[in-house]
């Protein structure tokens, strides 16, 4: 599974830095985040709102665009090192910059001066999806939402929306979308997690998103599922982090391969791996164990992902040729 070329689509910035890394970063500013981490040193959290507090405590001591170049060379190291060869990052103007264009733009440039040094070590491809952060509420997610329409391009080409999904309905944030839609970027939205179907739901009817993050609580509604697979909308997956977060007991108990065989398109992704403790390799390696999926499966999933990947038709013809590879 390491060699197989992969796509991911759900990976957050600041959630895919690897514990060592933002412990040495809270060293140099002094800031004690001794109650992050565990024992053995990894990121240790009891259930989802706990999880969202220790994520935000660990992004604060990232707090300049070199910090964030760091970042970016890290993750996207650790993602070429698991075989992926196209990645797309959740990344919120709220964390880089207070939300402001002009400080955005600063942090961009290093991510971005970061990223085209990855690809010309690695050849890993990346792309930045903006994020509002649900938990501040719609109007701070105007803010993100203009970062994004300001900097669309060869980078930045999506929005979306992170954080926690009990927070207001999808419709609130609605104006954000609107602007981000008439900027042309792409959009998706973190829904059918832990606000169960009805979330998805409105993140069709509200926001008319082109992707849904995770998703995967569509398999309680009949008549969802079959909606899903009629418009075609692609599902950004991430099961190790619905079995850490207590959504599903284990990966056996999870629906994605009951949503794949209902017809709605599938990817995997990581979402915050190392605070699920998980990689892409391990994904794969229990969907095969739970599912019996194959190289086939596991191929025709990256397809799936190159299609549904926010980016331009260049850029896709070069996923495709890397996928072709071994």
């Amino acid at each position: 599974m390491k060699d197989l070329p992969k796509v991911e689509l759900h990976l957050h910035h600041e959630g895919a830095a690897p514990p060592d890394f933002i412990r040495r970063l809270a060293g140099e500013r002094h800031v004690d985040l001794s109650q992050a981490f565990d024992a053995r040193g990894g990121y240790a959290f009891k259930g989802f709102q706990h999880f969202l507090q220790v994520y935000e405590a660990a992004t604060s001591v990232l707090k300049t665009p070199e910090d964030y170049a760091r970042l970016t060379a890290a993750v996207l190291e650790d993602r070429a090192a698991e075989g992926v060869v196209y990645c797309e990052t959740f990344l919120s103007p709220d964390f880089c910059g207070g939300g402001d264009v002009g400080a955005w733009r600063d942090y961009l440039a290093a991510i971005v001066e970061a990223a085209r040094a990855a690809e010309a070590r690695h050849g890993i491809l990346w792309r930045g999806v903006v994020t509002a952060v649900r938990h501040f509420g719609p109007e701070q997610a105007k803010r993100p939402s203009l970062c994004a329409a300001e900097t669309v391009g060869d980078w930045i080409t999506g929005f979306g929306m992170g954080g926690d999904e009990t927070k207001g309905q999808q419709g609130d944030f609605a104006w954000a979308f609107d602007q981000a839609r008439e900027a042309g970027l792409c959009l998706t939205t973190h829904a059918g997690e832990f606000g169960g179907p009805e979330s998805v739901w409105q993140a069709l009817r509200d926001l008319n998103v082109d992707r849904i993050g995770h998703g995967v609580r569509a398999i309680e509604d009949a008549r969802l599922v079959r909606e899903l697979a009629a418009r075609q909308v692609t599902l950004e997956v991430c099961p190790g982090s619905n079995v850490a977060l207590g959504l599903y007991k284990d990966f056996a108990a999870h629906p994605i391969a009951r949503l794949r065989e209902a017809g709605v398109k599938i990817t995997v992704s990581t979402d915050d791996p190392p605070f699920f403790h998980t990689n892409l390799v391990r994904e794969y390696d229990m969907l095969a164990e739970s599912f019996g999926w194959d190289e086939s499966d596991f191929r025709a999933l990256n397809e799936t992902a190159a299609e549904a990947a926010f980016c331009d038709a260049e850029t896709r013809a070069r996923i495709h040729k890397k996928l072709e590879k071994t």
